[in-house]
């Protein structure tokens, strides 16, 4: 049984996920690496469950900040906006895994990174390697309609459980979790290793809190959704469950083959029952030993409450745009275009039919700040804080599609809240459609990526933002782009995915996507299907042929969502096959050259670090 930090887990006063020993230690052990004292691959697999991963430049590395269940104070966020500006390049990265990012960074500046993040309260403790990762959970868990009910006490509860457990960094390959409490999966616990779906049941004359789980889920090579385990456990059991679910894979994962070592691979290797027998033995020996409780009521749990105190008055659109302006951005690579949205009354309209949404809680709304490709510079997490801190409850949330979430916002003050976030360069509409593009970091940074998906995410975006048009057509489609089949963009479960690739054109390397369609997550998973690859210079046209084919040959009613989940794939392959084809006569120099880049396209493909 792990040691919790302390038995409270109450929201808005949640205690530090750091350990400053922790980052004493760190520094210790990477003396002793440049001393020669331990090996390459020992050095390699110590920084990885402490959040440090290699880059495909060889004297930087990215640095992986845990952001549990995606919250974040104030000041946090002001903690997140000095380590990109002093040690990074002036901006940070939101990941698919509520979590951010830092790239570039030098082996000198991690220890002062980490100490900073420290005294916010943040750790980058098993964000990386071998590890239980993020726990991850739904951005509108606490204040959404159909919710069952909040999530957010029991995914901190076993954050708080797991973070440093015994097994948690010592296991053959990354674990995933995710809670979910709403009708819709916006935590998308299906591909994850372990899901859990909010479920309330009546016994006798009590109403008993639980979860229906889900076991085994993932994308990459082997995109598989989880299976159910429990229909439905009680609240109370989660911690003994997860630890003897956590303990079959540390004692049974694949530690030898590095693309089969994952908890499905598992599962599918023993069969479910041989799986089942194995979990019900490490379940029952648990108990045995006493087993581990919430440190709440799992039926009554602490509920957030409106914010009640006062509240500074927020700084002008004026002086929010000025101080945006100052921010200092340093390459190499794709950085945020930082400035203004039109905050005309038309832009509101659209703005607020799709970034805002009422609260279950009277007269309070969540609003989105949408951030591009997930790319916020320092001075724009500043002023994130801040208006976090005037506007809402002094907190904010990131989301699976990057963005970043504001909950407790008076209804009547939203207008002034988007024309700060207007001036900040974060008051684009469209959030959560077709526009609102997921992408990976791609091979600006990573490894084992092939293509610069964060080339193509900007293209595609600025098309839909450019032709309103289409964003009109098939608002209800996601775009979700991957560098590689690792899925870290998500693309498995885009109604239109792109994963990078590389085809070679007489004898030159030419970036290509493999397009899928059809992918979606609620309840179960729906991966997408392939129906084309395409030269990466291609992909608006691809965009524009499948919004077209909709257009032309949807069921009346029938959302995009709905028309790529059923509709016949050589349909699909049909209206993009002259798009794949290209030869050495037709190709032109553009081809050559990666979306983003300027130089000709060299793939390289690196030895990756997802596993230690």
């Amino acid at each position: 049984m792990a040691a919790v930090d302390d038995p409270r887990t109450l929201g808005r006063t949640r205690l530090s996920f750091a350990n400053e020993a922790e980052i004493d230690e760190f520094v210790a052990t990477l003396e002793r690496f440049e001393r020669g004292e331990i090996s390459p691959d020992e050095w390699r697999v110590y920084r990885l469950v402490r959040g440090t991963y290699g880059q495909r430049q060889p004297d930087v590395q990215m640095l992986r900040v845990k952001i549990p269940q995606g919250i974040l104070t104030a000041p946090q966020l002001h903690a997140l906006a000095d380590v990109a500006e002093r040690w990074s390049r002036g901006f940070a990265h939101i990941t698919t895994r509520q979590n951010f990012q830092f790239h570039f960074m030098r082996p000198e500046h991690l220890e002062p990174s980490m100490r900073r993040l420290a005294e916010a309260g943040l750790t980058t403790r098993e964000a990386c390697g071998n590890s239980v990762r993020n726990i991850t959970a739904c951005p509108y868990a606490g204040v959404a309609h159909d919710e069952v009910f909040d999530v957010t006490p029991y995914a901190e509860a076993l954050t708080r459980y797991l973070l440093r457990h015994p097994l948690s960094s010592s296991l053959p390959r990354k674990f995933k979790i995710a809670f979910e409490g709403c009708s819709h999966d916006h935590a998308v616990t299906a591909i994850n290793d372990i899901g859990w779906r909010a479920r309330i049941r009546r016994i006798g004359e009590t109403t008993v809190r639980g979860f229906l789980v889900t076991v085994g889920g993932g994308t990459s090579i082997f995109p598989r959704s989880g299976q159910v385990l429990y229909d439905f456990l009680p609240a109370g059991e989660i911690l003994d469950v997860a630890e003897a679910i956590v303990q079959v894979f540390h004692r049974l994962g694949d530690r030898v083959h590095k693309q089969r070592n994952r908890m499905k691979f598992l599962i599918k290797d023993l069969g479910w029952e041989r799986w089942r027998e194995e979990y019900g033995r490490a379940l029952e020996q648990i108990r045995a030993n006493g087993g581990a409780s919430l440190p709440f009521d799992p039926d009554d749990p602490p509920v957030e409450e409106p914010p009640d105190w006062w509240r500074p008055r927020p700084p002008s659109p004026t002086d929010v745009a000025a101080f945006v302006a100052t921010s200092t951005l340093r390459g190499p690579g794709i950085m945020p275009s930082i400035k203004p949205h039109d905050a005309t009354d038309g832009s509101l309209f659209t703005w607020r039919q799709t970034n805002v949404r009422a609260q279950k809680q009277a007269g309070y709304s969540t609003v989105t700040a949408t951030v591009p490709l997930g790319d916020l510079a320092g001075t724009q997490i500043r002023a994130l804080a801040e208006l976090a801190s005037t506007f809402g409850d002094g907190s904010g949330r990131v989301t699976p599609e990057q963005d970043l979430l504001f909950r407790w916002v008076p209804s009547l003050q939203v207008r002034d809240l988007y024309l700060r976030l207007a001036s900040a360069g974060l008051g684009a509409p469209h959030a959560g459609t077709i526009a609102d593009v997921t992408s990976c970091p791609g091979a600006e940074s990573c490894r084992i990526a092939v293509t610069q998906s964060r080339g193509l995410g900007r293209v595609l975006e600025s098309h839909l933002r450019d032709h309103p048009d289409l964003i009109a057509l098939a608002p209800d489609l996601t775009i979700k782009i991957s560098g590689c089949p690792n899925g870290c963009g998500h693309h498995h479960i885009a109604g239109i995915g792109f994963q990078g690739s590389v085809r070679k054109v007489g004898g030159r390397a030419v970036p290509q996507y493999f397009v899928t369609v059809g992918g979606g997550v609620n309840g179960n998973a729906a991966f997408g299907q392939l129906v084309a690859k395409i030269p990466a210079r291609r992909s608006i046209q691809a965009l524009e042929r499948l919004l077209t084919l909709y257009q032309t040959s949807h069921a009346a009613g029938e959302t995009a969502s709905a028309f790529f989940t059923r509709v016949n794939l050589e349909t699909v392959k049909a209206a993009l096959a002259d798009l794949a084809t290209i030869t050495p006569d037709d190709a032109v120099p553009d081809d050559f050259v990666d979306l983003g880049e300027t130089a000709e396209y060299q793939p390289e493909v690196l030895d990756g670090e997802c596993s230690a």
